[in-house]
């Protein structure tokens, strides 16, 4: 399910110097069987956030890849959103369903913790509100908690507003107009936020293909949004107008990139280039509108940074509605220069992280 690009050097230090980290931290404890990395990739806007994954990875070198590519992302997230924030990631190697327990969940916190709030936890794939609240236990260093503890709840929906607001601002790049009535959208991954995705695309008259990593789920979401549902493969193969990837990453990637059937790339996962500097002009090259992944699916994060600075659920929404001018903007950008969506979103989120540095080393 996991598909992780492969870095230029072996090494531990190679791969963190490859892409510029500030620290990465390994974190282990034999009583709970934590096993953990955090990845913290640039703390120039302010403190490293970025939700905690909880996944069964293949390796350890595979999840070190991940929290590294996954911890780069949240910083140009943040910065492109124009967020205060640095990015960071965490991974947690085990299955959420069978391994996760308080105990290890609390030993976690306890790392996050002795990092004295050069990061901030949140929520993301195998992890719950729930699970924020034993993390919270133990440091005051995470976000994404329940209404009920005065946090903003699950940032699922939010991440799947923006989603939405980036694709539909794809769309009027690639067919001239916003709506996506009518549209055949292929929805790859159905849990938290693809499942709020589809509430969103359905009420607006698209017309749903839908596969999901586990099959009952699969099954329910298109029986309950009267979608096609297609096997982890097919999902590639479909006459569609948009491709929405919405599970894990790496899925544009040189097996399945001539396989797409679509004019635009628009979805919620991250990291979804295998390799940008591959995939990204390679898209470009086929006519495919792609929307970058950490530019529209920041909703998310901008939903949990409101928390951490007081806001409110209706100021992170209004927030996140801009997604569709930021996406514009940067689609324009990208044919302007001559270059793919991904460099140019990049390009404006380092742009801004220089310029805010300069400020910084004033003092």
């Amino acid at each position: 399910m996991v598909e992780i690009q492969e870095l230029t050097d072996t090494s531990v230090f190679g791969q963190i110097a490859e892409h510029q980290h500030e620290q990465v931290v390994f974190c282990h404890d034999h009583e709970t069987g934590l096993k953990a990395i955090i990845g913290i990739h640039n703390t120039v806007l302010g403190p490293a956030l970025g939700g905690t994954r909880m996944w069964e990875y293949v390796s350890d070198a595979e999840a070190l890849n991940d929290v590294l590519r996954l911890s780069r992302g949240m910083t140009y997230k943040a910065a492109i959103s124009g967020l205060n924030l640095g990015g960071g990631k965490a991974v947690i190697i085990g299955d959420a369903k069978t391994q996760k327990t308080e105990a290890l969940l609390r030993k976690f916190g306890r790392f996050v913790q002795n990092l004295n709030g050069k990061y901030i936890t949140a929520e993301d794939v195998g992890m719950t509100t729930k699970d924020m609240q034993y993390i919270r236990m133990e440091t005051r260093h995470v976000a994404g908690l329940p209404e009920s503890m005065g946090g903003s709840g699950d940032p699922s929906p939010v991440t799947a507003f923006g989603t939405y607001m980036g694709m539909k601002a794809a769309a009027k790049k690639a067919f001239g107009s916003e709506s996506l009535a009518g549209k055949r959208i292929a929805v790859q991954g159905v849990g938290h936020v693809g499942g709020y995705l589809l509430e969103h695309l359905v009420k607006e008259g698209a017309k749903i293909v839908l596969t999901d990593y586990y099959e009952d789920r699969k099954l329910e979401m298109a029986a309950k949004y009267g979608a096609v549902a297609v096997g982890l493969d097919e999902i590639y193969d479909q006459e569609v107008d948009i491709y929405s990837p919405c599970a894990l990453g790496a899925t544009i990637n040189n097996d399945t990139i001539d396989r797409l059937k679509c004019r635009v790339i628009a979805g919620c996962a991250n990291n979804q280039l295998q390799d940008e500097n591959v995939h990204g002009p390679a898209l470009v090259e086929r006519g495919i509108v792609y929307a970058p992944d950490f530019l529209i699916n920041a909703g998310g994060l901008i939903n949990v940074y409101s928390e951490v600075i007081g806001g409110s659920r209706k100021s992170a929404l209004s927030q996140t509605e801009k997604i569709f001018d930021f996406t514009t903007e940067v689609l324009n950008k990208a044919e302007q220069e001559g270059t793919h969506p991904q460099k140019a979103a990049i390009r404006q989120a380092e742009q801004r992280i220089a310029a805010l540095g300069k400020v910084k080393s004033t003092y």
